[in-house]
């Protein structure tokens, strides 16, 4: 079972589709994805609810649109250069502990939503990534009680402004926060259904062209780690997103450098978290 909402923007109901692949309107549960959702074990009460109300829950078509998976969380918490080959094609030195940053919770969107290139972009760039989903909360928590904690995991494309990040003073934060820069989705992925999260192959197109292609085999610093870490920092909520980093293929690390264009189209995708494809816009006024 796995998690989606749909419907227009800032109108999703949630969902669920089935091992099938059928969609159904899960609204009759009465919650949506939100931090209280998974603070109470929703993804637990929700399948014993869907397994007893399955014939009553109105079919979704599959053309409706997919909304982000969760509702907006409190925030969203990135690791950088997490990948060796990344972190070499960007020029920086493998990192002794994980690189943290932040990226604004009103950059989400749907998995297929177009991406907007902000006013004044020219090095908009592409970032598949494994996002992570806490489902209860984590203050101090140690490596080996980690994965506890997790919920379960989403597709990520962490869109991201490289003049804004990288050539003006300042955080990361203002080339990562971009509205439209965070698709997520198409769905969640509880953790029991995941076998192995640091064996997964993750791949990115543009206009068809495979640049991205990894497995998270090659994260520098794990899930444990990486939950455990921002947990001595901050509290993260039930609801949270940490997203782990991208492997190498970036358009900032090609020769020459490549950047996001109106008219691109960007596909990726993880195995078993599905699929997203994005249209890129120029920013209209």
């Amino acid at each position: 079972m796995k998690l989606i909402r749909v419907g227009e923007p800032g109108f999703e109901i949630p969902g669920v589709e089935l091992n099938d692949g059928a969609r159904l309107d899960v609204s009759a549960f009465g919650e949506d994805f939100d931090e209280q959702f998974f603070a109470k074990a929703g993804i637990e009460r929700l399948r014993t609810w869907v397994e007893t109300h399955q014939e009553e829950c109105p079919p979704i078509p599959k053309e409706t649109r997919l909304g982000p998976p969760i509702c907006r969380p409190s925030k969203i918490v990135c690791v950088g250069l997490n990948y060796a080959k990344h972190a070499a094609e960007s020029g920086m030195a493998i990192p002794k502990e994980p690189v943290l940053f932040f990226k604004s919770t009103s950059s989400i969107i749907g998995p297929n939503d177009s991406v907007v290139l902000p006013k004044g972009s020219e090095k908009s760039d592409w970032e598949v990534e494994l996002a992570v989903v806490i489902g209860k909360k984590a203050s101090y928590v140690s490596k080996e009680e980690a994965m506890l904690h997790v919920a379960g995991y989403m597709l990520h494309n962490d869109i991201s402004e490289r003049a804004f990040q990288l050539e003006m003073e300042g955080q990361w934060v203002k080339g990562k926060s971009c509205d439209t820069f965070a698709p997520i989705g198409p769905y969640l992925v509880p953790r029991s259904e995941v076998t192995d999260p640091h064996d997964l192959n993750l791949w990115l197109k543009v206009n068809d062209e495979k640049l991205q292609a990894s497995n998270t085999s090659d994260l520098i610093f794990d899930i444990p780690t990486v939950v455990s870490y921002i947990s001595q920092f901050m509290t993260l909520l039930p609801g949270d997103m940490i997203s782990t980093g991208t492997p190498f293929g970036v358009g900032l690390g090609l020769d020459p450098p490549r950047f996001l264009q109106p008219g691109d189209t960007m596909e990726l995708g993880i195995d078993g978290l599905g699929v997203s494809r994005q249209a890129v816009l120029a920013f209209q006024d």
